[in-house]
């Protein structure tokens, strides 16, 4: 652990104006607070802030930065408040402390409301102040490594699982590839301990068969372009093993099948040095085509410049090598956190986290915890290729990107009113694959909306996110559509007319926000008639009875007496249809239409012969509607329902594409004669191009 003079030494190191009072005084303090504290390893818990704190001095950021590593853990684990270190130590750091403090008290909530608001809240936080992430990518690194002394496996494998998925994700998005390569490492341990333990004694063996061959090629690479007059480092390493572990399971091929163990760094003098570099190792040794990569170009998302090739040296060994210079190396190990050293003056590095603009963007489209987890967890992993505007804006999306992703990337209502896109000044399907350089223009169409069948193509969680959000509100606003029809056919049973403010008082006294909610409750058959009515008119449902008590009458001819039946619910049968009884053992009778796909599956059952009982009527019935994707064709189709005395029991859309929308609806109805009827008037509509019974 560091020592309090240490510390201090570490940032004067590197910013000799830092507060060297303030800062002892920040080391004092957490020492204080936290007291007799203990981690799960023994340490005093004042080691853990400190170890955080001197991680910050590693990335050599300012002097903010470092207290808030320092006290990060005291207003959430000590009597310090907020309050208190705004006092002693300023509002800067009071506010990096309070955001970090609300990510640790999300960790402590259950995990399945965990994991849905810690991302939410982190890219909240973060998008006010990266130094957040900063400090909590180095509290979790601390963390990891100290997992061990954890007891619980449990535990231990949830914190693994989290850090696999969200931390050294966001570590690699903000170019911190050091902090994401040992966080991978230690999740990979804990997570696939069989698969840690082959692979990283598979390494050691290698080494000692292999002995100084990596210093070997090293020296050899230096060699060669000493010769041609560059002045490079070179070094070489093993890759890393939870890297060639995913590698061995994307492939499907085992270990002595992955060829490219050994990769080598070389540091140039300047970016013209680079290419010149790669030049003399291309015509060295034979190079593999496909696998070279200019990341100086065009730099990824984080940051990231570098040159990347792949070699062919003496017996068929194959190396990758990444060529860069000096500058370069320290921004791509450290990323963002460059932009925060002190003597950077703490400009804030907005220009290299647009795609955190785009998670922030996702949080306020997604519908549920499940749609964040999945669209968040796309938005941090994927690998990017680079598109441009006819105009020449350069647009980073992830490898498999369509022009849909394309186009919500350029602009949100650009993806809404996307019709079809050019590429390369080609018309071509939205559904194509973009790759690295295309030239993309999107053909728009204004009132055109997002259609259900692009959540099969697009990649980027930001396109699903928006997507999913338009089609729920089309959605909602054409079951509220429905609800209205309904809603007029319940209000002429009263006996009065129905004004705004007897509605008003109606969405009062039901619990909703407004009068399309109470139109959407109708509409999706979450209120009854009678609920509405008297919500209208109190006292006016009394002596009305339910629907099922009203209308249904069902009696069945040939049942054993004393058995009870079900009507199916794959065929839905109704008074009128042919019908065929199954029963297994100690089970009800099972009512099938003659004609049910199902009655294969029922070889093993009692078949039983029936008909209907002269009187029976109301049933459940489903039809499949097909309607053209136009305004109004929902709510006619609710006066259809309405005029026909049926009773919408659910609405479901099934396929929500350009130009068609397809329902499936289950209706109350008197028996086959009256459903038959309801699918005709279907039919003959104008607003649908098919209508069929289910």
């Amino acid at each position: 652990m560091l020592r309090q003079y240490e510390l201090v030494e570490r940032v004067k190191s590197y910013d000799p104006d830092a507060d060297e009072a303030l800062l002892n005084r920040a080391y004092v303090y957490t020492v204080q607070k936290h007291g007799s504290q203990k981690r799960a390893s023994g340490d005093p818990y004042f080691s853990h802030p400190v170890e955080v704190a001197g991680l910050m001095t590693d990335l050599k950021l300012d002097q903010d930065t470092v207290m808030t590593a320092l006290l990060h853990d005291t207003v959430e684990d000590t009597l310090a408040t907020i309050e208190d270190i705004e006092a002693k130590f300023g509002p800067d750091v009071a506010k990096l402390v309070d955001g970090v403090t609300k990510l640790s008290k999300l960790e402590q909530m259950p995990e399945n409301d965990r994991a849905a608001e810690n991302l939410r809240k982190f890219f909240l936080a973060m998008s006010e102040d990266i130094r957040v992430l900063l400090v909590k990518l180095a509290d979790r690194l601390h963390n990891m490594r100290t997992l061990h002394f954890i007891k619980s496996p449990d535990k231990r494998r949830r914190i693994a699982r989290e850090t696999m998925d969200i931390y050294a994700p966001l570590a690699e998005r903000v170019g911190m590839y050091e902090y994401m390569r040992e966080m991978q490492l230690l999740a990979f341990e804990q997570l696939e301990p069989e698969a840690y333990a082959t692979i990283t004694g598979r390494l050691a063996q290698i080494r000692s068969q292999e002995g100084g061959q990596v210093d070997a090629i090293a020296l050899a690479i230096k060699q060669a372009l000493a010769e041609a007059g560059l002045n490079v480092e070179v070094w070489g390493r093993e890759k890393h093993p939870y890297s060639i572990w995913k590698k061995m399971a994307e492939r499907h091929v085992s270990f002595e099948q992955i060829t490219d163990i050994m990769a080598f760094r070389v540091l140039c003098d300047s970016a013209e040095d680079c290419y010149r570099a790669l030049g003399v190792l291309h015509t060295t040794w034979q190079f593999i085509p496909g696998r070279y990569k200019d990341y100086i170009s065009t730099p990824k998302s984080n940051g990231y410049r570098s040159l990347h090739t792949a070699l062919i040296y003496e017996n068929s060994m194959r190396m990758e090598v990444q060529i860069r210079t000096r500058e370069m190396h320290e921004t791509n190990e450290f990323g963002l956190a460059a932009h925060w050293a002190y003597k950077q003056g703490g400009v804030r590095p907005d220009g290299q986290v647009g795609w955190l603009r785009d998670l922030i963007e996702i949080v306020d489209q997604s519908h549920d915890a499940e749609e964040l987890l999945e669209h968040t967890k796309m938005a941090i992993y994927q690998d990017r290729i680079f598109a441009f505007t006819p105009k020449g804006a350069l647009h980073q999306l992830p490898k498999g990107a369509t022009p849909v992703d394309f186009a919500f990337a350029v602009h949100s209502e650009l993806g809404a009113q996307a019709v079809g896109a050019k590429i390369n000044g080609r018309h071509m399907p939205l559904r194509t694959e973009l790759h690295n350089g295309d030239v993309v223009e999107i053909i728009k169409r204004r009132h055109a909306e997002p259609q259900l069948s692009w959540l099969g193509f697009v990649v980027t969680g930001k396109a699903r996110a928006a997507i999913r959000r338009a089609v729920r509100q089309k959605e909602h606003a054409e079951i509220a559509a429905i609800g209205q029809k309904l809603f007029e056919a319940i209000a002429d049973r009263l006996p009065a007319k129905i004004g705004k403010k007897a509605i008003r008082a109606a969405v009062q006294r039901l619990g909703f926000e407004d009068e399309e909610d109470l139109m959407y409750a109708i509409g999706s058959a979450k209120l009854k008639d009678r609920e509405v009515m008297e919500a209208l008119v109190p006292g006016s449902a009394a002596g009305v009875p339910e629907p099922a008590q009203q209308e249904r009458a069902i009696s069945i001819r040939g049942l054993t007496p004393g058995v009870g039946f079900t009507l199916a619910e794959c065929c839905h049968p109704v008074p009128g249809d042919r019908i065929v009884g199954l029963r297994h053992p100690g089970e009800v009778v099972e009512v099938h239409t003659i004609d049910c796909l199902e009655l294969a599956n029922g070889i093993d059952a009692d078949w039983v012969d029936l008909q209907w009982g002269e009187r029976s009527h109301g049933a459940t019935g489903r039809v499949r509607v097909v309607l053209y994707n136009r305004p109004g064709t929902l709510a006619e189709v609710a006066g259809i329902f309405a005029k026909n005395h049926a009773n919408v029991m659910n609405l479901e859309m099934t396929q929500h594409d350009d130009p068609f929308h397809t329902y499936e609806v289950d209706l109350e109805v008197q028996d086959l004669a009256h459903l038959t009827r309801i699918v005709s008037a279907l039919r003959a509509s104008d607003a649908a191009a098919e209508a069929a019974r289910l």
